[in-house]
């Protein structure tokens, strides 16, 4: 698994950090996301997966495998 993430869209809601912590975190001045491991390993992909798909903005995007196609979540 990869993940990327669009800082720029981000709303600041925070749902990926209090879904993931040990995945996502929040930028103490603006808010928004921040990407703590870009690939999580597999007992942290269920979470990422999870706080892709609670993301009120889409700012997560999820890869299966490096070179696979990505899924907004």
């Amino acid at each position: 698994m990869e993940i990327d993430i669009d800082r720029e869209r981000c709303v600041g809601a925070g749902m990926c950090a209090l879904t993931a912590p040990e995945v996502f975190d929040q930028d103490a001045d603006d808010g928004r996301v921040v990407l703590l491991e870009r690939r999580p390993p597999r007992e942290r992909q269920a979470a990422a997966r999870m706080a892709a798909g609670v993301c009120p903005a889409g700012v997560i995007r999820v890869r299966d495998r490096p070179g696979g196609s990505a899924r907004a979540r």
